[in-house]
């Protein structure tokens, strides 16, 4: 007998005939020996696998589940339909730690969807510091819905299973927005297009003003689903093909003849007006339309009619301005490996403090984000007048982040600049990807140009990491997430006590303390009065407050004195890794209870009685 026919016996055929009822005699009983050893074998190796497969005995890799209550391929992206039925699925299986809502529908006619993580058996989401994620605001960058969705995804997973992870939920509240242009997310995802469109969202926009809108996109000329480069056989043309990487097109030298013309990417004059693609997908930048420094179309292209004219946008920002207990967010877009904070703009500046406790959180991001660097907007990459992660920092009054995700340098593991990192990129797709990231030049008629060739990179690869890197990039940029979110202020009583004084009366003092990087209200937030100053109360029976002050030396040198209901005493903010102490003087025996509620640092109670 053959391995071949041994192995057949390994097969889990099906009887000839069906089981007779218990009780009668049929053709089972004809069968021979080995097929019924064989059938009962397969039977008892089903049991066997289905056994292996209880969570009990699944073998646990370090970084995710193996054996997740929702289960999820994070190598593949999700269109809308998916993500809708994801979050759907989290929330089934997570009910105590899961909240989905519509914060309402897009142009498209698409819900708006945001997932609420927190543990409400510890509290209300809104009673909590909170954390916001928005995922794919420029809609071609999308893979900043998979890391969104990847965090909310792990952090109901992985609760319960990690102390850390438990602690956040628990004490946390996480605002998720996966999809903040879910319209031309979709459209990026099912229509041809490059690696960078569309951008903008799907409202109708006269790009070249001649009173027609998206009326000359860009044009799949070949049908194969994907926009590339188009061109030309010229020998007065100035680039010829690499020698190595023929899908690479390069500059010829000064004195060498060239062999082709680029065109452009691919498409046609729709409109006869001479000119190739200047009308697509109504262009307008959705991170260009929000109320700090917004400036219109002449100075800052991509802004729309006025602040917050994009409708997805203003359901967001109502939504943030709405809760806030939000006390930091992250932005994910894509791409260049960057971590990046304001000011948006050389003519704007944040709070000296404020800047301090960005880049240290920044700083240990760019050792979980090999290849990333941290960079300041206005100063390091080009102005952003309306930007979001501006809004958010002035106008709302906490820290954000935008990482720009996907780095050159996860191709081989190293630094790369200009034409080295084209080749590298060349090189991946050869030897990684097969050339499936490429369509190779071929010929194809022209309506205008007549004989040409197109040819080039795929939109699914350039901006967006091969499935084999997806998910390690979605969980590099979700732990820097989850660091943030660690970080956030969180109120607690240190120690309070209360002794007699002279005339009767009785000292209390309290020690606040905030352990983490980022005070309970930032600088910004306390010059402007964005939101209310930290309350700190006392209770007693039939008590009266005499005195209240407050301070951040331990000896009271350097106090201030609230004259005005010292009973609450309003304290402008606990520091970063800092304390304040408060102390009142008052009358009664006692016991006296202290309490504190922090906008975005959370709420702490204590009780102490006369020593």
């Amino acid at each position: 007998m053959s391995c071949f026919q041994d192995m057949s016996l390994l097969r889990s055929p099906s009887p000839p005939t069906p089981l007779p009822a218990s009780g009668e005699r049929g053709e089972w009983i004809g069968i021979r020996p080995v097929m019924r050893l064989t059938w009962i074998a397969a039977i008892v190796l089903s049991a066997v696998r289905v056994s292996a497969a209880t969570p009990e005995n699944v073998y646990q890799p370090m970084g995710a589940p193996a054996d997740p209550k929702v289960s999820v391929r994070w190598n593949r992206y999700h269109d809308y339909a998916e993500v809708t039925k994801l979050l759907k699925a989290m929330v089934k299986a997570h009910p105590q730690h899961a909240r989905l809502q519509s914060l309402g529908k897009s142009y498209g006619d698409r819900e708006m969807w945001l997932l609420t993580v927190t543990n409400s058996k510890t509290g209300d989401d809104r009673s909590k510091s909170a954390f916001w994620v928005g995922g794919g605001i420029h809609a071609n960058e999308i893979q900043g819905t998979e890391v969104t969705l990847y965090t909310a995804w792990y952090l109901l997973e992985m609760y319960g299973r990690n102390p850390l992870i438990t602690e956040l939920v628990d004490r946390r509240t996480f605002y998720l927005l996966p999809m903040m242009s879910p319209d031309s997310r979709d459209a990026h995802m099912v229509r041809p297009n490059t690696t960078s469109s569309p951008r903008a969202g799907q409202r109708p926009v006269d790009d070249d003003r001649d009173g027609r809108v998206d009326e000359d996109p860009a044009d799949d000329l070949d049908n194969d689903g994907h926009i590339t480069q188009m061109r030309v056989r010229d020998p007065a043309g100035r680039y010829k093909p690499h020698e190595k990487y023929p899908h690479m097109m390069v500059r010829v030298e000064d004195d060498e003849r060239g062999q082709y013309r680029l065109l452009g990417t691919e498409g046609f004059d729709n409109d006869g007006d001479g000119r190739v693609n200047e009308d697509s997908d109504g262009y307008y930048d959705p991170n260009r339309d929000w109320a700090w420094k917004w400036q219109p179309g002449h100075i800052q292209r991509g802004a729309y009619r006025y602040p917050f004219s994009i409708l997805e946008n203003r359901m967001a920002a109502d939504f943030v301005t709405d809760h806030p207990n939000i006390a930091a967010a992250q932005h994910y877009h894509n791409t260049g490996g960057m971590i990046l904070h304001g000011p948006g703009t050389k003519d704007d500046s944040y709070e000296s403090s404020d800047v301090a406790v960005l880049k240290a959180i920044a700083q240990r991001g760019a050792v979980m984000l090999p290849g990333y660097r941290v960079i300041e907007i206005g100063t390091g990459l080009y102005g952003v007048y309306g930007g979001e992660g501006d809004w958010c920092y002035q106008m709302r009054g906490f820290y954000t982040f935008t990482n720009e995700l996907f780095t050159s340098q996860n191709y081989f593991r190293k630094s790369t600049t200009g034409s080295e990192r084209s080749q590298q990129k060349e090189i991946f797709d050869k030897y990684l990807l097969f050339g499936q990231g490429s369509v190779p030049w071929h010929e194809v008629d022209h309506p205008q140009y007549g004989k040409i060739e197109v040819g080039g990179f795929k939109k699914n690869w350039g901006r967006q990491p091969p499935s084999f890197l997806l998910e390690e990039e979605c969980h590099r940029n979700m732990a820097f997430t989850l660091y943030h979110a660690d970080q956030l202020p969180q109120i607690q009583i240190e120690s309070i006590e209360a002794t007699p004084a002279v005339g009767g009366l009785t000292q209390v003092t309290a020690v606040l303390i905030n352990p983490k990087l980022t005070p309970t209200r930032t600088a910004v937030d306390v010059r402007r009065k964005i939101t209310t100053p930290d309350l700190v109360s006392i209770e007693g029976k039939g008590m009266e407050v005499y005195l209240g002050m407050y301070t951040a030396d331990k000896f009271f040198r350097n106090s201030t004195e609230q004259k005005r209901r010292p009973q609450q005493m309003r304290i402008p903010a606990v520091p970063s890794m800092g304390a304040v102490h408060v102390r009142w003087l008052v009358r009664g025996k006692g016991p006296f209870s202290v309490t504190v509620r922090s906008v975005k640092g959370g709420t702490a109670r204590r009780q102490v009685t006369v020593q």
